[in-house]
């Protein structure tokens, strides 16, 4: 750890060496901090903190917030950053309660200023959270998905891997898999196909997902016989597996399409 002694560190908290820890920080007890992470000025970093190896966290943000919940009653809870995971001003991501016990933001993620995550939230690798992106209690992100800035997402609510979702939308539905979403309310705007060009996906698996899609949003057929007509007619991709499955276990029901309309 580089010294600083105008931080205010608890003599419990395990950092690891290489960490870098700039003026006015505070680090409570119960806190573990990885190699190579650098903790800015004024940044607050409180009881059941973990922060993964490479992470930088700035200005104002705070780690481990007690929950804004009035059914927490104190419990023991953790709020977990993956590795080379950043923190921009004033992000915060609370910890959990004893629904879940964590809040988990994944390893490679970007939370850009003033984003927040709830109590229980598990945000998965390689998220993108632009400026002000708010996440209500034990919401579930995919890894890939990028939030537009300013997006707010209700509590228990679902965002699939590689999605993209507009700026300024409400979220009130589960976000199936692969799509890019926007309008008010929140709609199935199409795939996400540059996204997927991007993490590799071949032209022949995306031609699935689109007709996959096609299917659920285009043939005004209801989501179980939608889901029936995909398993029957499209080759068994995993991402085909993967769009089926996540609709069928949703609590909250998905988005609409805009020609649901």
């Amino acid at each position: 750890m580089i010294n600083q002694p105008l931080a205010s560190i608890h003599p419990e908290a395990k950092i690891a060496p290489g960490v870098e820890i700039g003026p006015f920080v505070f680090i409570d007890k119960n806190v573990e901090i990885g190699e190579g992470t650098k903790i800015y000025a004024h940044a607050t970093i409180l009881e059941g903190s973990r922060i993964g190896r490479n992470c930088q966290i700035f200005p104002h943000a705070v780690v481990g917030g007690i929950p804004q919940d009035l059914k927490f009653k104190g419990e023991e809870s953790l709020a977990i950053i993956g590795d080379n995971t950043t923190l921009r001003e004033c992000a915060t991501v609370n910890r959990g309660t004893a629904s879940r016990g964590r809040t988990v933001v994944g390893s490679n993620c970007l939370l850009m200023a003033y984003s927040h995550v709830a109590h229980d939230c598990v945000v998965a690798d390689n998220v993108i959270m632009a400026n002000a992106c708010q996440l209500a209690g034990e919401v579930e992100i995919g890894p890939f998905a990028v939030l537009g800035g300013g997006t707010m997402i209700h509590q228990f609510t679902k965002v699939g891997r590689n999605v993209m979702i507009q700026g300024g939308c409400k979220v009130l539905k589960d976000v199936p898999p692969f799509v890019t979403a926007g309008r008010d309310p929140l709609m199935f705007a199409g795939v996400n196909s540059i996204g997927m060009r991007r993490r590799g996906f071949s032209d022949e698996h995306i031609a699935i997902i689109h007709e996959a899609y096609r299917i659920l949003y285009q043939q005004k057929l209801n989501t179980t016989n939608a889901l029936a007509k995909i398993e029957a007619t499209l080759e068994a991709i995993p991402e085909r597996d993967e769009i089926v499955k996540f609709i069928r276990t949703s609590s909250r029901g998905i988005i609409k399409g805009f020609f649901d309309e």
